[in-house]
């Protein structure tokens, strides 16, 4: 298993180099959107040779369950799994737009990358991703603002029903019910089928119709969709 070293002087017990791990870190998330909400959020702590995703090549089932449904429990099983560490839902439910949830305490151990998703709703299959970020061994706070990302794994019609566009269930579109119907469909011809950037939400004006089922005024977004802080204790 890789791990990360640092050389040290030589010492008089004889040793040139001590591994050194990050161990306590708070973490906090904010959502940057104007109308869109977080789904369930993971973060976890992982070697340096895991991912919950990847840029460039394709969604694992886990990963399209988070993107196109907010489940993250096969993602953290994953983690877990791997002698990783995570917090599964630390804002209990869905982050609202504007909203964070901080103070969320991990004892990383040996683990030396920090990855965070959770789902951007509604959206077909958009989600906030931090991949594989290095957890700094020296002590102090540092922010990142963090994109979204297209799991490629269905169109981006914003079509809420029948296009897949439901969210979690119980949700079909923003908790605030401020979605559309009857749209037509947004012209996606992308046919790019692995983990990309997201190009955004579109959305229109007519709640009765028009190409999208989301308000462009609330639901339009563009990158980046969030901020994380990370201090390392």
């Amino acid at each position: 298993m890789k791990r990360t070293l640092v050389t040290a002087s030589l010492m008089a017990a004889g040793l040139f180099s001590l591994p050194t791990f990050a161990a306590d870190i708070e973490v906090s998330v904010t959502n940057l959107t104007h109308g869109n909400h977080f789904t369930p959020i993971l973060i976890a702590a992982h070697d340096a040779d895991s991912h919950l995703f990847q840029v460039g090549t394709e969604a694992s089932a886990a990963l399209q369950k988070m993107a196109e449904g907010g489940d993250i429990a096969d993602l953290d099983t994953a983690v877990t799994g791997n002698a990783g560490v995570t917090s599964a839902n630390p804002a209990m439910g869905l982050l609202a737009a504007g909203a964070n949830v901080s103070g969320v305490m991990l004892d990383t151990g040996d683990n030396t990358h920090l990855s965070i998703v959770a789902m951007v709703l509604p959206t077909n299959d958009a989600f906030m991703g931090l991949d594989g970020w290095e957890i700094p061994t020296e002590a102090g706070t540092y922010t990142m603002y963090v994109n979204a990302y297209d799991a490629g794994t269905e169109a981006n019609d914003e079509i809420i029903n029948g296009g897949g566009m439901s969210g979690v269930p119980g949700i079909p579109a923003a908790p605030s019910g401020d979605g559309g119907a009857n749209g037509t469909g947004v012209m996606d011809n992308s046919d790019n089928s692995n983990v990309h950037t997201h190009p955004g939400v579109l959305g229109d004006m007519d709640p009765a119709g028009g190409m999208s089922d989301l308000d462009s005024r609330v639901h339009r977004w563009l990158n980046p969709v969030a901020k994380v802080v990370v201090t390392v204790k």
